[in-house]
């Protein structure tokens, strides 16, 4: 058989092949639940109903204002960070990131998107309760026999309810263990507050060390002044975008210029090589 029959009798082929149903724009029937799309014994499952039998009244105490923009609730900013941490996911930037983009951050967010700064000052702001819980959930953890939690190294020894004390943890053991977890936890929380300091330290900068988002507050432009910058910006891309544009393909080669000068109000100049 020629060789150039050969690929034409493969796609016949192909054509008369039944594959299986792909339709990305099929509506489901139901609304969807994530909870149906997280293992119910995966981390993000455990992490969730662990944290929800938290007493999480030390942070609900911290938000006694009842002024402002409504914040984010403590529940989910909690299981976000200790998801995120005992996954290895240190960055409050690559946490904002999953939110939005891992099912099981997805599913303890509750599908909200709280930005990177937002989650950095919180850990901030609740650094001594955020600390006590994040030890709690651990021992937590420890006692239920697991002998890590995601990437956190755990002590599997289990506590159980015998006299024996082949079976019971020594109370020098536990005092011991429980030093162990809250360095554990400094060396975790340490290390997320150097990478967020860094990625801060990174923002764009001009040739003078400054942040180019802050010069026009630094140079005394309140935000009335602001208002009117972007009034005027806006009105100007307006008028740019109704202004009438000449192509080459509408004037002949001869009245190019004087075409163009006459689209831009009569201005003089060189014609504006991006618009041809």
């Amino acid at each position: 058989m020629p060789a150039a029959v050969q690929p034409e009798l493969g796609q016949l082929r192909m054509l008369h092949k039944t594959f299986r149903p792909y339709d990305q724009d099929t509506l489901l029937l139901m609304p969807p639940s994530l909870h149906d799309w997280v293992a119910d014994d995966g981390l993000a499952a455990y992490l969730n109903d662990l944290i929800d039998a938290l007493d999480l009244s030390p942070l609900l105490a911290a938000h006694d204002e009842p002024r402002g923009k409504p914040p984010y609730h403590p529940a989910l900013m909690l299981k976000v960070l200790l998801y995120g941490y005992a996954s290895g996911v240190r960055s409050s930037r690559k946490l904002e990131s999953r939110c939005a983009s891992d099912v099981n951050f997805m599913f303890l967010a509750g599908q909200a998107r709280p930005d990177h700064k937002t989650i950095s000052e919180f850990r901030r702001r609740h650094l001594a309760a955020f600390s006590t819980l994040f030890i709690e959930v651990l021992a937590l953890c420890q006692r239920a026999g697991l002998v890590k939690l995601g990437r956190v190294a755990l002590d599997g020894t289990k506590l159980k309810a015998n006299a024996s004390k082949h079976k019971a943890m020594s109370y020098g053991r536990m005092v011991k263990r429980e030093a162990e977890l809250e360095a554990e936890v400094k060396a975790i929380l340490d290390e997320a507050e150097a990478i967020d300091a860094a990625a801060r330290a990174g923002a764009p900068r001009d040739a003078a060390g400054e942040d180019p988002r802050s010069q026009g507050r630094a140079r005394g432009r309140g935000p009335a002044t602001d208002g009117r910058f972007r009034r005027g910006a806006r009105a100007q891309g307006a008028a740019q975008l109704h202004r009438p544009r000449v192509t080459h393909h509408a004037l002949p080669q001869r009245g190019l210029r004087a075409g163009l000068e006459r689209a831009a109000g009569g201005r003089r100049g060189a014609p504006d090589r991006g618009r041809l």
